[in-house]
């Protein structure tokens, strides 16, 4: 992501306040692109009016988009300061409309507000969230309430030692991105990896097995392939978190303790039976996070939706 020039705002009826339409503003006013402000609805006592002719009930149709046409207006007319386009869409899957328009009309990035627990004051992702996470061809940034501070901290999370090479890329690519939104955010780019701790099991099943040598072995390993791929970055050593444990136990945690506003994190996009048997790691770091996201498919990616 080298440049936003086109920005699909998601807009939420729940809410009072439409939090990804002032990030969307931030990142247009610095990055000169446009904004689109997206609302997809449904009312499904529309399915309940089957007795109704085809020209009632798309008269009926008709009169819930324009009601929400106007309200979508009254919010845009909220922020003078921008020209924004507005999109109603009905259709009874938010996601599917969400990233139709995207993959139809060629947005660079897909802008969502997250909810956030009362009581726990951390972030729920919705149905919606996981499958624009899983399915969505362009960089879905979600963002919470909190604004992003100025000379803050975004975190890259990246694979160093991997040697799949569509991982590889990703990493270069979670990396240029997370520059990418420094550089309008005024933020420092940290670089976060998490590295395995020593299997118990190995130690126990085979005796001349020495635990330390090989966690020091894999730590070395893990340091130097991450100050390695920072170097290639330019990125200082200093903002290289390298450190022991599962992925969505650390990032969360240096994200915590740098106080970032963002976390950059790829994803596969993996789906169907082999999402739900192997499961996929950017999802489980992504559900521990309390601060935005900014989550990337490989280049190349293309949607099931696309298919």
């Amino acid at each position: 992501m080298d440049a936003i020039k086109r920005i699909l705002a998601v807009i939420d009826p729940t809410k009072e306040q439409q939090h990804s339409l002032s990030r969307s503003i931030d990142l247009a006013k610095k990055s000169g692109a446009t904004i689109t402000a997206f609302l997809s609805i449904y009312d499904f006592s529309y399915e309940m009016t089957t007795m109704l002719s085809a020209d009632e009930r798309e008269a009926m149709r008709e009169a819930v988009i324009k009601d929400r046409q106007e309200w979508l207006n009254e919010q845009i007319a909220l922020y003078p300061e921008l020209t924004i386009d507005s999109c109603v869409v009905w259709h009874n899957r938010p996601y599917e409309a969400i990233i139709n328009t995207v993959i139809n009309d060629g947005f660079d990035l897909v802008v969502k507000g997250t909810h956030q627990h009362d009581t726990l004051k951390s972030v729920i992702f919705t149905p919606t969230d996981w499958h624009l996470i899983r399915k969505c061809p362009a960089p879905v940034l979600l963002v919470k309430e909190k604004e992003w501070p100025a000379k803050g901290n975004i975190l890259a999370a990246v694979n160093a030692v991997s040697e799949n090479e569509q991982h590889l890329e990703l990493n270069k690519r979670i990396i240029n991105d997370a520059r990418f939104i420094c550089d309008l955010a005024d933020a420092t780019l940290n670089l976060v990896n998490a590295y395995p701790a020593t299997p118990v099991n190995i130690a126990i099943e085979i005796p001349e097995f020495n635990p330390g040598v090989y966690n020091e072995s894999v730590k070395k390993h893990h340091y130097e392939s991450t100050l390695s791929l920072a170097e290639g970055f330019d990125i200082d050593q200093a903002h290289c978190h390298i450190e022991e444990g599962l992925p969505e136990d650390v990032i969360p945690d240096v994200a915590a303790r740098l106080n970032s506003e963002l976390v950059v994190i790829g994803t596969v996009g993996r789906t169907g039976l082999s999402a739900a048997l192997v499961g996929n790691t950017a999802e489980h770091v992504i559900d521990s996070l309390d601060c935005d996201v900014l989550a990337l498919k490989p280049d190349g990616y293309v949607s099931p939706l696309a298919k």
